[in-house]
């Protein structure tokens, strides 16, 4: 079988591998962070860490390119950790397990992190070689992106030396991103009113499973189910007729990622069992053919359980279907400006019963800030209706396209005189960070690119081969083209 190491481009694949095999979701850096410290402070390259934990490699240019201008080359060191339900694995000790199939690279039952493992690797192995011609260079690795973004917000004025900053994060071959949405976070917490389970009934878990869930951005619009909204939707279409009463609502695990899985705990009347049992599958039934293209392999488990200790009152239990299943989800609107790109989305990512209330986490996208403002207010408003809080955190600004971008133009220019066709110049329905470090460098000319990553944020993210060589010439030829200082 091929392995990693003997893809083109090597010295790439064989960063890639190094990665893979030293764990680092979001908030679990410190390891690979270190790792690659070590190894650049014994290749004589400076390095820096920040107070948040960023990491800025520089490099001095090849003979006869020091008068060019200093470029900074930024990719995030975290992935999104994302497993099938029946993976053992522990993203804090367990290495991802990558293997080659076809012209394509995938994990085995977890996410694989080319997103944005590949950007981090192409960075490293340009530092790593003695013979790629290019000016000053730095290297900007940030912590925590996929989470919450703390390294581009903890990223400070006057680190950086560079004038231009090139991105790593985009997920397309042939495309150029010169643009990116905003975002916030909402939770919406409703609060419980327990009781005591009644006498004789039956107790029951149902699961919803077999999505293929995804990046909350770049895969929003494409009609894929989600798991905690499915639920919520027989839960409003059921839970009266089957007099059930429900224990516990969890589904989705990021806010990010659209949610995969989802299960529900209840009792009901011992009479309603067979009922429940044929609704389940009619619903099943109901859902495979809504889905049959976009979502076909949605699964629903029923599996008896001990009866749980307490259950919602009535008035709880009501409150949390009503305002599940009127949550917004997906698609509010498709962008004027930017054929085919999102301009606005939701994600319901996360639902989590505790002790004294249910909370529902989403993930607000949009390109323009009236466009997340409203969705934030529908959000409020559905709040007010059903009773719950709701705090509005983490909110991070767009990426304004500058269509008179110069380092734009070289990587458009440099593309087309290799693979003699145009790029496509894009806005992303996704958080990069390129909004948040214009604050600290307003006047840092940026751009985005990357290989083709399919199904980023799920188990299903797979990486194209020959895309990540197509990527890694651009990049190169966009190193050597960059112009001189002023």
């Amino acid at each position: 079988m091929t392995t990693l190491n003997q893809l083109y481009p090597q010295p790439l694949w064989q960063w890639f591998e190094q990665i893979c095999a030293i764990p680092h979701p979001s908030k679990h850096e410190a390891a690979l962070s270190q790792h690659i410290q070590t190894w650049a402070k014994d290749k004589g390259l400076a390095v820096t860490v920040d107070k948040v934990g960023n990491l800025i490699i520089r490099k001095g240019a090849t003979a006869g390119m020091e008068n060019r201008k200093t470029v900074v080359i930024q990719a995030h060191i975290d992935m999104v950790p994302q497993k099938n339900n029946d993976k053992v694995h522990d993203f804090t000790k367990d290495p991802i397990e990558a293997w080659v199939d076809g012209d394509w690279v995938k994990a085995r039952g977890t996410t694989l992190g080319a997103d944005n493992g590949i950007g981090m690797a192409s960075a490293l192995a340009i530092l790593g070689s003695d013979d790629i011609p290019h000016g000053p260079l730095e290297v900007l690795l940030t912590v925590d992106e996929e989470a919450g973004m703390t390294g581009a917000f903890g990223l400070e004025a006057g680190l950086l030396n560079a004038e231009i900053l090139i991105n790593t994060d985009s997920e397309q071959e042939g495309e150029i991103y010169m643009g990116c949405a905003g975002g916030v976070d909402a939770q919406l917490s409703l609060p419980m009113v327990w009781e005591a389970p009644a006498d004789g009934y039956s107790a029951f878990k149902l699961t919803l499973s077999g999505l293929k869930g995804g990046h909350s951005g770049v895969n929003i619009h494409l009609g894929r189910g989600n798991a905690n909204k499915l639920l919520g939707r027989f839960l409003f279409e059921q839970a009266d007729g089957l007099q059930l009463e429900l224990a516990e609502f969890n589904g989705g695990s990021l806010r990010n990622a659209i949610p995969r899985e989802a299960g529900i705990s209840f009792m009901l009347p011992a009479e309603q069992v067979a009922e429940l049992q044929s609704k389940v599958t009619a619903f099943e039934a109901m859902v495979r053919a809504e889905l049959a293209v976009a979502d076909p392999g949605v699964s629903l488990t029923l599996s008896e359980i001990p009866t749980p200790s307490k259950v919602m009152s009535e008035q709880s239990q009501n409150s949390l279907i009503d305002l599940l299943h009127a949550c917004p989800n997906g698609v509010m609107r498709m962008s004027d400006e930017v054929a085919g790109v999102t301009e606005t989305s939701l994600n319901v990512g996360v639902i989590t019963t505790g002790e004294e209330t249910v909370d529902i986490l989403c993930l607000i996208r949009s390109l323009i800030d009236s466009g997340r403002s409203q969705v934030e207010g529908m959000l409020i408003a559905l709040s007010n209706l059903a009773g719950a809080e709701i705090e509005i955190s983490g909110a991070y600004p767009g990426w304004k396209p500058d269509n008179s971008s110069p380092v734009m133009a070289i990587v458009r220019d440099t593309y087309q005189d290799i693979y003699h066709k145009e790029p496509v110049i894009m806005v992303i329905h996704a958080g990069l960070e390129c909004g948040l470090f214009k604050q600290p460098y307003p006047d840092m000319d940026m751009v985005s690119i990357g290989p083709t990553i399919r199904f980023p944020h799920s188990p299903d993210e797979m990486v194209n081969v020959t895309t990540v060589g197509q990527y890694w010439e651009l990049l190169l030829a966009v190193l050597k083209r960059i112009p001189e200082k002023a």
